[in-house]
């Protein structure tokens, strides 16, 4: 019996925590100093040689996992300039990843706004395989998807995850950057589509949505006066099962990085000068704090 359950134990799991923010020598050693290990960064892929050698540097010195990079838009804009800029811009990001180090870029999937899901799909394939893909081979880069249904998205949840892997047939250079806030604000289960998609998550944003039922009982998801029936909270602070969550990710073993996207308005503004604001890093000390005891820390 004994030997039975040591088999069924799950994989010892040691993720890394961190938090998404702007790139800055200011922002990497707050991250340091309060004991994260990883980001999600922002960095404009626009700079000359020298000064994207000086963010390598100071990002291998820091210590710090950069576990993916942000980069949003659309990728399937109808617009053709729009769609050229956009997938030139992600393009310089691909690479950018590949000259730092960095394994994801982190966003939406792309939308034609109206068309049907199977159009958007067959769209979406063809500039990714065509644009992208040979670039993220070069550079061992992958694509993510985060479930963020107020951009130009489609991965909003199951229903289109299911219809991109299947589209892609499984491909290595796409994934989830999993967001349970963005799933609870749109009723889904996230720790049910957790599961059901645990495979395909390599990145994780921690931040939770708080439904404001007082609002929504009587003016709906749709209300008339445009008053909002919810809003994204410091993880903890909403609706999100985070222990069935982690139960989840502990027991595949996930070992990728959980990221603290802060945008509680509680703790705004969030940068000056493109550096955390004392207001903002309080919210990320908050959350270190709550996540502390649900998260065990990362070996040395």
């Amino acid at each position: 019996m004994a030997a039975q359950a040591q088999r069924n134990r799950p994989p010892n799991w040691k993720p890394r925590l961190g938090v998404l923010g702007q790139y800055s020598p200011s922002n990497l050693d707050f991250v340091k100093a309060e004991g994260f290990t990883s980001m999600q960064l922002r960095i404009d892929p626009n700079q000359s040689d020298s000064a994207l050698a000086t963010v390598k540097s100071t990002i291998q010195r820091s210590g710090l996992y950069i576990s993916s990079l942000a980069v949003d838009g659309n990728h399937i804009d109808p617009d053709p300039a729009r769609r050229e800029q956009q997938n030139n811009y992600t393009i310089k990001c691909l690479e950018l990843c590949g000259q730092l180090g960095i394994p994801n870029i982190g966003g939406q999937s792309g939308t034609i706004k109206g068309a049907p899901l199977a159009q958007q799909v067959n769209e979406i394939v063809k500039v990714y395989t065509e644009k992208y893909f040979p670039v993220c081979q070069r550079n061992n880069v992958r694509i993510l998807w985060e479930p963020y249904a107020g951009g130009p998205n489609i991965a909003t949840g199951p229903l289109g995850w299911e219809a991109l892997f299947q589209a892609f047939h499984d491909s290595p250079h796409v994934g989830l950057q999993f967001d349970p806030s963005h799933l609870v604000w749109q009723f889904m289960d996230p720790v049910a589509a957790a599961r059901d998609f645990a495979g395909k998550i390599y990145d994780v944003h921690l931040k939770d949505t708080e439904i404001l039922w007082h609002v929504l009982r009587r003016a709906g998801i749709q209300p008339v006066d445009n008053s909002r029936w919810w809003r994204f909270r410091l993880p903890g602070n909403g609706s999100v099962d985070w222990k069935g969550l982690f139960a989840v990710l502990a027991e595949v073993g996930y070992s990728g990085a959980l990221n603290i996207e802060h945008e509680d308005d509680f703790y705004y503004p969030a940068y000056e000068g493109g550096n955390f604001t004392e207001a903002y890093k309080r919210g990320f000390r908050v959350a270190h704090e709550f996540l502390k005891t649900l998260v065990p820390p990362l070996a040395a």
